[in-house]
């Protein structure tokens, strides 16, 4: 049966399941008991499956055992403990959540949101001396409750987990993903990526993100081998914990690796001693110089997925070797069908340029209470992923961008993704993200924010002679900005859309 239950039965009674820098492995055997204790103290407080649990928890194992738990038999709802009072009354109000966890002794302003909406608060409770992910729960009104209807683990159809879509561009979507969507992603990328028992991950991804919860989280653990969970990404600790933590992979998006890419150099010895199996990049494209030179440093393949919210992840993988990896092409199928289609809703052959399309038992059902949303998102059975791609004659895809972030230029369209590409061949330029600014007469006009390699200078005139030597005068960026870093989202995801104006630009 599809269940979470059946997911988790696959480790070692003794072997470790979650690890942390600095603390004890917690054990398979100890995991499936924490989440039958996590499950029937919910349950005692009133709340089952299909209930909404939020949960407001800083990155670490204790996040990743808390979400699991309330995966297995409620529906939990991860969010981001950095969001701000007004932005937890909409996520709190919006989840219709019935339940929030917190830290003991936190002071988040999710608190005082729940009171005010009157929902429950629990504390996790970390006993002294407990292993890594290990927890209590307690309610904080110390009431008894009514116990919790329909208690015990979730079946397939229930749903474990409800996300809200970005919303670069209108109010953000809730997706709620089933126990069956879920157990079928964890299922595909452990497939995909080969996970053993002896496998490590080294998590830095946040835990309130699909991409570190399914990724980084679920589809090792259903494995039976473990995942090393740190307080979050920081580039500066990222060879120590990989010195404690002996992993044999991690998964990042982009800019994290670029990060890490900078500090490679001085800690190489730290890399031989720890060979990688592979490393993963998902969440957004990879430059191929950055892929290039991160297989070089660890002397291990880059796989480079494909994945989004509503497939509950991922959608599409390089192989590992020795199979083919294509740098610049997002891989193949990897669990859900994927297709290309036209404008007039018919699937098109290889080499074809159309909207990316899929479906499978890891894409949601449909969005909650949005009729609208789900009259523009499905087409003939197909969930419509809002990417342009194309397939070449061996099913691997390409993207060319999004279809909402390809800038149009007085009727010219420019695919972001390739103007990237051509800043990233300048030998000054380390990072760079190019979008669209509004243009009074053309409606939108090239522009780029650009990171400087350390010690490497350029004028934005030179690296716009160099773009034009490569391609048309209308894909030049008209404007380069010089930034430390590059913006970025709450989830380390790059976000073109509305970038102008957050840069003063719009």
């Amino acid at each position: 049966m599809s269940t979470l239950k059946t997911l988790f039965g696959a480790g070692a009674e003794a072997a470790p399941a979650i690890a942390a820098p600095g603390r004890a492995a917690l054990t398979h055997g100890g995991l499936r008991k924490l989440v039958d204790k996590t499950l029937a103290s919910l349950n005692a407080m009133g709340v089952g499956r299909n209930d909404r649990v939020a949960i407001v928890l800083n990155n670490g194992p204790e996040m990743a055992s808390c979400f699991i738990a309330c995966a297995s038999g409620t529906t939990s709802a991860p969010l981001n403990p950095a969001y701000r009072a007004d932005e937890f009354e909409f996520y709190l109000s919006d989840l219709k959540a019935k339940l929030l966890i917190v830290e003991q002794g936190s002071t988040s302003p999710a608190i005082g949101v729940a009171e005010q909406l009157g929902v429950r608060v629990a504390d996790l409770v970390v006993p002294a001396g407990a292993s890594a992910g290990e927890f209590e729960l307690r309610a904080r009104d110390g009431k008894s409750s009514t116990a919790a209807a329909r208690g015990g683990y979730g079946e397939p159809g229930d749903i474990g987990m409800v996300l809200h879509t970005s919303g670069t561009t209108s109010r953000p979507k809730i997706v709620p993903l089933s126990v069956g969507n879920l157990f079928a992603s964890a299922n595909n990328i452990r497939t995909t990526l080969a996970f053993a028992a002896n496998d490590c991950g080294l998590n830095i991804m946040p835990l309130f993100h699909i991409h570190g919860l399914i990724a980084g989280v679920l589809a090792p653990l259903s494995a039976g081998s473990q995942v090393f969970c740190t307080p979050g990404f920081n580039a500066l600790k990222f060879f120590a914990w990989m010195e404690e933590a002996k992993p044999t992979w991690y998964t990042a998006v982009p800019t994290m690796h670029q990060a890490i890419l900078q500090r490679a150099k001085g800690n190489l010895e730290v890399i031989a001693r720890h060979p990688l199996r592979f490393l993963r990049s998902s969440s957004s494209s990879m430059p191929t110089q950055v892929i290039k030179e991160l297989e070089e440093v660890f002397k291990a393949p880059l796989i480079e997925a494909y994945g989004m919210t509503e497939a509950t992840h991922q959608m599409a993988s390089n192989p590992l070797p020795p199979a083919a990896r294509k740098p610049g092409a997002v891989g193949l199928p990897a669990g859900p069908e994927v297709e290309i289609m036209g404008e007039d809703g018919s699937l098109l052959a290889a080499g074809q340029v159309g909207e990316i399309v899929i479906r499978g038992a890891n894409v949601t059902a449909g969005y909650e209470n949005n009729e609208k949303a789900n009259a523009e998102g499905f087409r003939n059975g197909w969930f419509r992923t809002g990417d342009q791609g194309s397939k070449d004659a061996d099913g691997y895809l390409s993207l060319t961008g999004r279809l909402k972030e390809i800038i149009n230029r007085g009727g010219e369209k420019v695919s972001p993704r390739e103007i990237d590409e051509l800043l990233m061949d300048h030998p000054a330029v380390g990072q760079c993200v190019v979008f669209g600014m509004p243009h009074p007469k053309l409606g939108e006009e090239v522009a780029a924010v650009v990171v400087l390699k350390e010690g490497a200078s350029a004028t934005e005139r030179e690296i716009q002679d160099f773009v034009a030597k490569r391609a048309a005068d209308y894909k030049v960026p008209k404007k380069i900005l010089f930034m430390d870093e590059i913006p970025k989202g709450a989830t380390g995801k790059l976000q073109r859309i509305g970038l102008a104006q957050k840069l003063g630009l719009g």
